[in-house]
């Protein structure tokens, strides 16, 4: 039995270009957002009616699936917004689960990263170095933030045994989902990338996940 899983982070949101940590600051898609979730519910209805990807086919993409069970996504207006657009092609309704939101930022957020590093060097320095031992301040650690988004997506995952889902979360909320899929110490997940509005596909074989596709975008 193949459970399929289409991963996705909510695209580009307005003043992404400044690089700011927005946390649970409820910031609206940018135009160029919401034409990047466009695209992508393009790809994946070509994928999952049968109609070929658009793109060069490649052994890791999943094979073409028949139907999209279900669309899953944050409570905030990015996920949301974004999951309303994936939804388009196959009718059905995203289902909003809070536990799916970003992390909280605590004192950091709303602040971009030269203002944290120039207030707070050390913190900063030893939370890229080290986000499972450190975190933001008075924010969500990693440990709390995978101890509220892992177990939903558990349940999600078993509600839809042998189907395929869409889940549209955030970069640190998808990244703590693929070290725990796949097996990576928490320590390290600023080690996988994942820009606005890109697609991870995971195959899970019974109870064994097979990643097939990470960080892409159209």
């Amino acid at each position: 039995m193949v459970t399929t899983v289409f991963l996705i982070r909510h695209g580009e949101t307005e003043g992404a270009e400044t690089k700011r940590y927005k946390g649970h600051i409820d910031v609206p898609l940018s135009d160029n957002g919401i034409e990047q979730m466009k695209r992508l519910a393009a790809f994946i209805a070509k994928r999952v009616k049968g109609q070929g990807s658009g793109v060069r086919e490649k052994e890791h993409l999943t094979p073409c699936l028949l139907h999209l069970a279900a669309i899953y996504c944050s409570d905030l207006s990015r996920a949301v917004k974004s999951a309303d657009i994936i939804a388009g092609p196959f009718g059905v309704k995203p289902v909003i689960v809070p536990e799916l939101k970003e992390r909280n930022f605590g004192m950091w957020e709303g602040m971009t990263f030269d203002e944290i590093k120039e207030k707070w060097p050390d913190a900063f320095k030893s939370w890229a170095a080290n986000p499972l031992k450190f975190s933001p301040m008075e924010g969500e650690s990693t440990l709390e933030a995978r101890d509220r988004a892992v177990p939903v997506f558990h349940k999600i995952l078993n509600g839809h045994k042998g189907g395929s889902i869409a889940i549209v979360s955030h970069g640190g909320i998808i990244r703590i989902i693929l070290c725990e899929l796949l097996g990576i110490p928490l320590e390290n997940i600023f080690r996988i990338e994942q820009g606005y509005g890109c697609l991870n596909i995971i195959e899970i074989h019974d109870t064994y996940p097979v990643a097939k596709l990470i960080n892409f975008t159209v």
